[in-house]
């Protein structure tokens, strides 16, 4: 009949033999969390990546409208600014004309002859600064349309680069994002790989002593 002491024994080896197989149980489990880990934080990344490229197409459509908005602004504000010198030449010739008009009744009433020298030279001198006058309107009218035009396209195509600079850039941020996952899934296999390698070196290092236990 056994004793006390080789029961105690007894019990003990069998401990000591279950122990390698928690250690190889506890090690899986530690692998697999590892794994794990290591593919969570890869999917933080690409939802990172996935954030970083919505967020940039609706910043540079927003860049876009606004720049769209300006450039037609300044369009409308050009055509107002050529309207006005047209409404300021219009001005010019109704001055002229009734300045004419009112030379000739002045002579008319004086019986002065309106072919005179005098009187043709006085119309004649009011005619050519309103021409004067009007080539300036006309050309500052121009140009007002010209740099309207220059300036709507400039604020345009500043807006489309910055757009394009903003999707660049995140395209460029969002490839970092990925690659980031990609090493973290790849770290977190690798450690699952040598927790599992350490843990089967370990379990069959101990695979005598879990053989010796169960032997008469």
């Amino acid at each position: 009949m056994a004793t006390l002491d080789q029961i105690f024994n007894t019990v003990g080896q069998v401990a000591g033999a279950a122990s390698p197989f928690l250690q190889l149980g506890s090690g899986i489990a530690a692998a697999g969390s590892q794994k794990a880990a290591g593919i969570y934080q890869s999917g933080l990344y690409e939802l990172k990546a996935i954030d970083t490229l919505a967020l940039a197409d609706i910043r540079s459509e927003q860049t876009e409208k606004i720049g769209t908005i300006q450039a037609g602004r300044r369009l409308i504000q050009s055509k107002i600014q050529a309207r006005n010198y047209m409404i300021q030449g219009n001005r010019v010739l109704k001055n002229m004309r009734a300045s004419n008009a009112a030379i000739r009744a002045r002579a008319a009433a004086n019986g002065v002859s309106l072919g005179s020298g005098s009187i043709a030279g006085l119309q004649q001198s009011n005619v050519d600064e309103a021409m004067f006058d009007l080539t300036l309107l006309d050309y500052n009218a121009l140009n007002a349309k010209v740099m309207g035009f220059e300036d709507a396209s400039a604020m345009y195509l500043s807006a489309i680069r910055q757009g394009l600079y903003d999707k660049s850039a995140a395209k460029m941020q969002a490839q970092q994002f990925r690659t980031a996952g990609r090493f973290a899934k790849e770290s977190g296999g690798l450690l699952a790989d040598q927790t599992l390698l350490e843990t089967g070196t370990n379990f069959l290092t101990k695979a005598d002593s879990i053989v010796d236990a169960f032997r008469p």
